[in-house]
């Protein structure tokens, strides 16, 4: 049973479970239904969070597809919203609703090499599908993480990270733009591990999330690195206000972010990409 109600615009209460401080400006919610029940979700897929007397906000969701008990938000605080959530501690109210959007096509790349690439918080909405593909090892090829932040201290999800490299199915490299304190690992931009390979671009589905700019370059590399336009997938989540389409706030061209996207196929959005003003 999804916690969704039939009207799309009525937030569903969920109680915060628990909060955990990430970076100094992100943290990690877990949420559970007021009204118990399940929430299920896609990799990829956003909901709308409504602090009473603030506003709502989109927000990727972040937590594990297969455990539907809890619903998990990763949030950099950077307006008003966000920081409202920022302030709230367990045991507190807030609204839900979603899950909203397009989803990672994840099981589509079934008996593919898959490849993850992300930027700074964009790792929070390729989490899910990350989960999917640990969850569902033997269905694909090499599965590889390769993720980039600004200095060691911006990473995300640190000691997941470590943990996920540790395994020996799948390959995790972190690079950093800037070394601070002990850093002894890669340095420079993400798409500096993309050229590096170590899968097959002819049988390679690779999804990339991240600022703009980070997937614009990164899709590029990863064309030159001979992976095709309609195997590349990026996430946009820019501009959302309604969640379902009726506002047009989050109109991109001929798209509707939220309905047509977040997820978009590279080849279907690729032209919009070099257009500055948009």
């Amino acid at each position: 049973m999804n916690a969704v109600p039939k009207d799309p615009m009525l937030p569903v209460p969920f109680r915060i479970e628990k909060v955990r401080r990430d970076l100094s400006d992100t943290f990690t919610m877990e949420l559970v239904p007021v009204e118990g029940g399940e929430f299920a979700f896609k990799p990829g897929q956003f909901n709308m969070l409504y602090v009473f007397g603030i506003g709502e906000v989109p927000i990727s969701i972040s937590g594990d597809p297969a455990d539907r008990s809890v619903l998990v938000h990763t949030t950099r605080a950077v307006g008003a919203v966000t920081a409202a959530l920022d302030a709230l501690k367990a045991g507190d109210m807030v609204g839900v609703r979603g899950p909203y959007g397009t989803a990672w096509p994840i099981e589509g790349a079934y008996g593919q090499d898959v490849v993850f690439v992300a930027g700074g918080v964009g790792l929070a909405p390729l989490r899910p599908a990350i989960y999917h593909a640990m969850n569902n090892r033997e269905r694909f090829g090499k599965v590889m993480v390769l993720y980039g932040a600004r200095t060691p201290e911006d990473i995300l999800y640190k000691k997941e990270l470590e943990r996920w490299r540790g395994r020996f199915d799948m390959d995790v490299l972190v690079t950093v733009d800037r070394a601070t304190g002990k850093w002894v690992g890669n340095v420079g931009v993400v798409t500096n591990l993309i050229a590096k390979g170590g899968f097959d671009p002819q049988h390679t589905t690779a999804f990339v999330c991240g600022p703009e700019v980070m997937m614009r370059y990164g899709a590029g590399a990863l064309e030159k690195k001979g992976v095709a336009r309609d195997a590349i997938w990026v996430s946009m989540e820019r501009n959302m206000k309604c969640g379902i389409g009726v506002c047009g706030h989050c109109q991109w061209g001929s798209h509707f972010v939220c309905k047509d996207g977040p997820v978009f196929r590279y080849d279907g959005i690729a032209d919009l990409f070099s257009i500055r003003e948009l």
